[in-house]
């Protein structure tokens, strides 16, 4: 039977995939900017509101490239510890060189740092310049699971990437789609790909509780969200995905 983990930002999107059925979460912050780490204070109030779904924490602290400073470095094995020593089921990371491989050094000290805890490579694994090497590399590492598009806008498109990669991995390894999932096409990805792990969001927008509402200022740069419009975890959306899957 397929796993599906479901990328969220915030308490209630766990509680809305656990409800759904889904088995996994990928807490994180900042969807917009592909997911960064979460504060300690959601993790921990994660950990202890659901309880059945494992919760999986990205330590990715910025957004942009996937190259690290010394600085960056330290602090993203800070978070690690402190995700994994807060109850955190597994770790998500990702790091390169300049030159398109994976930043082994970097990635060795990250897993080290999880120690026990279950080691997802995300989506930096779409910007290596050889992903077969990148595979081993991994592989050799003792990472536990690749999240991959396939190196292409969506997994529809990376499909044969993928299922070439699951080949290649040949149980070594877990590859794990994800990227543009939806309810219509999951069952065509499944048939693809011949993956056991899928990865999607499952986001719907909302119109803020706020009656006073201030037009004028805006929280963040150029490209922004409207001030007064939420975003979240539809539970409805994960159990159409699951269902699709599944039928």
């Amino acid at each position: 039977m397929s796993t599906f983990e479901i990328c969220i930002d915030s308490v209630e999107g766990a509680v809305a995939a656990e409800e759904a059925g889904a088995d996994r979460v990928e807490l994180c912050s900042a969807l917009f900017d592909g997911g960064l780490t979460p504060s300690l204070g959601t993790i921990e109030t994660t950990l202890r509101t659901v309880t059945r779904i494992r919760v999986h924490v990205i330590v990715r602290p910025r957004a942009g490239d996937f190259i690290y400073s010394p600085l960056e470095i330290e602090a993203m094995e800070r978070d690690v510890r402190a995700a994994v020593a807060a109850g955190a089921h597994g770790i998500v990371i990702g790091a390169l060189t300049a030159e398109g491989d994976v930043d082994v050094p970097t990635t060795r000290r990250l897993i080290a740092a999880a120690g026990d805890a279950s080691i997802t490579f995300h989506r930096a694994f779409d910007m290596v310049r050889d992903p077969y090497a990148a595979l081993e590399q991994l592989i050799e590492l003792g990472v536990h699971r690749v999240l991959t598009s396939g190196q292409e806008v969506s997994v529809l498109e990376g499909a044969p990437l993928i299922a070439d990669l699951v080949r290649r991995a040949a149980g070594r390894i877990v590859i794990m789609p994800g990227g543009g999932i939806t309810p219509r096409n999951i069952a065509r990805i499944v048939e693809a790909t011949g993956a056991d792990e899928y990865h999607f969001a499952a986001l719907v927008s909302s119109d803020s509780p706020a009656v006073h509402r201030n037009p004028a200022p805006l929280m963040g740069g150029t490209l922004h969200r409207p001030e007064y419009e939420r975003s979240g975890t539809s539970g409805a959306l994960v159990g159409q995905v699951l269902a699709a899957a599944r039928a």
